[in-house]
């Protein structure tokens, strides 16, 4: 099979990210021939290694698209500092990419950037909009929710500074997720942070 044939047997999946082992299965092939097709692959530009076993099928995908390929087979989205800066609602850009999932917590470095994986309690997880093909990131009002519950739950604080509010910024759908939480010392404790927080 020709490199390009390949590539578009992958690219009919119609996802922007495969395992290895995906691909193999794909292919009829075995891993090691798998693995050589796929490097040659990346050596042509066509995909982009992201870690191992895990393959980009375009080289310039975009970091917040890949974070639930990261958690597999748990669901995940893009959420806490990361978010609040995609929504302008604080300046500095975080280094890593904070994203929200069932998954355990870990840290995850890849060669579109390092990801934080964060874990919340089924009950918890949701208030994300998004696709496969673009990303899955957490409204405004999730992010700072997420944020302040995390650091809660870790027996820390949230310090959000200069945070900027939209017009829109719904202070009700947070509360909706605050009571949420099954625990009602850590409900009070979130609950009253998030109305600190806001306040500054």
């Amino acid at each position: 099979m020709r490199l390009t044939d390949a590539y578009g047997d992958l690219r009919r999946m119609n996802r922007p990210v495969v395992t290895t082992g995906e691909a193999a299965a794909r292919w009829k092939a075995s891993p090691r021939t798998t693995g050589h097709r796929l490097k040659a692959m990346e050596e042509g530009g066509l995909v982009l290694r992201l870690r191992p076993g895990l393959w980009a099928l375009d080289p310039e995908i975009e970091p917040f698209v890949v974070a639930p390929y990261l958690t597999a087979p748990h669901p995940a989205y893009v959420s806490f500092w990361s978010a609040l800066a995609h929504h302008g609602l604080i300046e500095q850009i975080p280094r890593r990419i904070s994203v929200a999932s069932l998954a355990p917590p870990r840290k995850v470095r890849t060669a579109v950037g390092s990801f934080e994986i964060h874990q919340l309690a089924p009950p918890l997880f949701g208030g994300y909009t998004g696709t496969a093909r673009r990303g899955y990131l957490a409204s405004a009002e999730k992010a700072v929710f997420d944020t302040v519950y995390v650091r809660s739950a870790a027996g820390g604080r949230a310090y959000f500074t200069e945070l900027q509010l939209p017009r829109e910024f719904d202070r009700e759908e947070i509360g909706r997720w605050v009571g949420r939480i099954e625990s009602p010392r850590l409900r009070t404790l979130v609950a009253r942070r998030t109305r600190e927080a806001l306040r500054r």
